[in-house]
């Protein structure tokens, strides 16, 4: 079924045909989109928020039923205890590169359908195996592994959004899209400790973890629904592979991936390892029914480092992104420190708060060197320098924004393994946390030296 054509004051015509596919979108043709094209990008936006969300939550399950599998009569190494962690955002962030290129594709209505429907797959596989403490170690890894579906939501869902926005509402929408998804963490962590508390009251602590995964199917179902009745997809909405391959070959796309590890790396991995952190450190704070007063805690960590993130865009507009990502950086590492210092005083309190801190710092540098990416590959890529037109440039940082992220989500793998290498040769998680402020201070070196000192490239720009 096709709609009427209507006109959009510079010659264009908003057309719609069968499967909600919109022809002739131009968000940067003022008329249409004051007229319709703003309304039809924040109804899709809203759902793409709702979606991602969902794909956060289910992303980070496994960071809270971990620490609550002995309880239900698991038995696990430390080592396998560490891939229970790691292993959903090894696969999410895989993941997020085959999902960059799934909206031009298929569409970002039926993508998005798609992507929530693959939600189900993790969280029902996880009620049906935390259930029997006898499921084999690899079945459950395997189940953590899809997990990852929710990591890669995110390529997808901001590839999406980005085609609807025109680029000086881009940003905007971007920072909305992805704290909105980010959030889902944080909630996860607050809501699910609750709901497997309660239940486990009533019945065994094995079904009680299984609400873990269950309790996010009929909001799964909702989000697919929802996106069914209320989401477009744009036939403008174009991949650009060959984008993505120059943007692989710029020096540039690896240093900000580096960056990035640090930043929303540390914000994913320090989410999925805080609940355990927290058992170990402070086990007088998890006694309360399966640890669900030391989970809920935990839920600060994602919240912060989510509302953070869209200061430090704005920050970064303001004053430049590389000062912003350089003081992150001096932050993570001096809170990282401190967290070291004060360990010996077993304060539950101090140590929560200089973590809310670290996450703090890691959102903040999200924003900033998310907003470096476009100026960076504006201004000394390659095809800048040689002059290309603008939209050349702009497709090229768009391919490296989904790229970055998709590289940079591996630092979720990367921090429970360094944790649990530690744990397992020394006893302790401290050579770890020496090792993340050696990272973090080589990362502010970088970004000073790439992007602050003289005669940079981009040294005079806001990068």
């Amino acid at each position: 079924m096709r709609t009427s054509p209507r006109p959009t004051g510079e010659g264009l015509r908003l057309d719609t045909r069968k499967g909600r596919w919109i022809e002739h979108w131009n968000p940067e043709d003022t008329q249409q989109w004051e007229s319709e094209g703003k309304a039809i990008a924040g109804r899709n936006l809203r759902w793409s928020i709702f979606a991602e969300f969902l794909g956060f939550v289910v992303w980070q399950l496994w960071s809270i039923v971990v620490v609550q599998l002995p309880g239900a009569g698991f038995q696990l190494s430390t080592s396998e205890t560490f891939w229970l962690l790691s292993m959903p955002s090894l696969v999410g962030a895989t993941l997020r590169i085959p999902y960059t290129f799934m909206v031009p594709k298929f569409g970002g209505r039926n993508w998005t359908i798609v992507s929530a429907m693959l939600l189900l797959i993790p969280s029902i596989g996880l009620a049906v195996c935390v259930s029997n403490p006898a499921t084999p170690f690899p079945v459950l890894l395997a189940v953590a592994a899809l997990a990852g579906f929710g990591g890669g939501n995110f390529a997808s869902s901001m590839a999406n959004i980005t085609f609807f926005y025109p680029a000086r509402e881009k940003g905007w929408a971007l920072g909305l899209n992805a704290a909105g998804g980010n959030l889902g963490a944080a909630v996860a962590q607050l809501v699910v400790p609750i709901a497997v508390s309660l239940t486990a009251s009533v019945v065994s602590a094995g079904a009680g973890l299984g609400v873990a995964g269950l309790l996010w199917v009929p909001l799964i179902l909702v989000a697919a629904v929802g996106a069914y009745r209320n989401m477009d997809n744009l036939a403008s909405a174009k991949g650009d592979l060959a984008g993505s391959v120059a943007a692989l070959k710029e020096p540039h796309l690896w240093i900000m991936a580096f960056l990035y590890i640090g930043t929303f790396g540390s914000f994913i991995g320090f989410s999925g390892v805080f609940p355990k952190l927290i058992k170990d450190f402070f086990p007088a704070y998890s006694s309360f029914a399966v640890g669900a007063a030391a989970l809920s805690l935990a839920f600060l960590g994602p919240l912060v480092g989510s509302l953070a993130r869209p200061y430090g865009g704005r920050l970064a507009d303001r004053f430049g992104g590389a000062r912003m990502a350089v003081a992150a950086f001096a932050a993570m590492a001096v809170m990282t420190l401190l967290v070291i210092v004060t360990l010996p005083l077993k304060s539950f309190w101090l140590f929560l708060v200089l973590f809310l801190a670290l996450f703090t710092a890691s959102g903040f540098g999200n924003g900033a060197t998310y907003r470096m990416i476009p100026v960076i590959f504006s201004t000394s890529s390659r095809a800048a320098r040689s002059g290309a037109a603008p939209a050349q440039t702009a497709k090229l940082a768009a391919a490296a924004l989904g790229l970055i992220s998709a590289i940079g989500a591996y630092g979720g793998f990367f921090i429970p393994q360094v944790l649990g290498a530690s744990s397992s040769a020394t006893g302790s998680y401290v050579p770890a946390f020496f090792g993340f402020v050696a990272a973090y201070v080589l990362m502010l070196a970088v970004t000073a030296f790439c992007y602050l000192r003289k005669g940079s490239l981009v040294a005079t720009t806001k990068a």
